[in-house]
């Protein structure tokens, strides 16, 4: 899952990144109204995290421009203000749902994860290519009547070649969508997943799924 968070004080931001980072998720940031605007229409994104007081743009603000370009990405916006009129007027703007400053990293943990639970239960079906299904619902991975353990990264990326099938996928691509911004394209961190799947959805079995595109990338089909 990718998440957009918008937020313009740094400790604030670095730390909700790390903690949603060691929970599996990418994270890409933007410090300004402006730039968190262009970053959510960019539709890459499971979730955006809002602040509601940004320079520039104020939270809401951006909110509205999303919801008027209709973007439907789920939106948790982040703010100081506790009255109860001014989060009424959040979650009529087109918010989900609200943190009130200061929050618990685990209660925003917590309200993540129900939003993309919410959002997965809505959209999407389980997926099957061979043997191979995919509940997104329920973060589960079968081949045939075995159970796959997979890790949080390497689920989103097998997440990500199953609403594929038969695609060639270039490593940019992948970056895109299974990591952040931050991505550094020199590393080799890309190819050591797909191995990390590879021998987790394959070992043992005479169907191989996940095929190599020399030069490009990769591409999940059956042969």
């Amino acid at each position: 899952m990718r998440i957009l968070l918008v937020e313009d004080e740094k400790k604030v931001s670095s730390f909700i990144k790390k903690g949603l980072a060691e929970e599996g998720y990418a994270v890409d940031l933007a410090s300004d109204g402006q730039t968190g605007l262009e970053m959510g229409l960019d539709g890459v994104h499971d979730l955006i995290i809002l602040d509601i007081n940004l320079p520039g743009k104020d939270g809401l603000t951006v909110l509205r421009e999303l919801r008027k370009k209709k973007v439907t990405t789920p939106v948790l916006l982040l703010t100081v203000r506790t009255a109860i009129e001014e989060k009424v007027i959040g979650l009529d703007t087109g918010a989900d749902d609200y943190l009130t400053k200061p929050f618990a990293f685990q209660e925003l943990l917590a309200r993540v994860r129900a939003l993309l639970r919410r959002q997965t239960d809505a959209e999407a079906p389980l997926l099957k290519i061979a043997d191979l299904t995919l509940d997104p619902a329920r973060r589960l991975v079968f081949r045939g009547e075995e159970k796959i353990e997979l890790t949080t990264k390497e689920f989103a990326l097998l997440d990500y070649f199953m609403r594929n099938p038969d695609r060639v996928l270039t490593r940019t691509m992948i970056a895109d969508h299974v990591w952040d911004y931050d991505f550094d394209p020199m590393t080799n961190v890309i190819d050591v997943y797909v191995n990390y799947l590879r021998k987790k959805i394959e070992s043992g079995r005479e169907s191989k799924l996940i095929h190599t595109v020399r030069g490009v990338g990769y591409v999940l089909k059956v042969e």
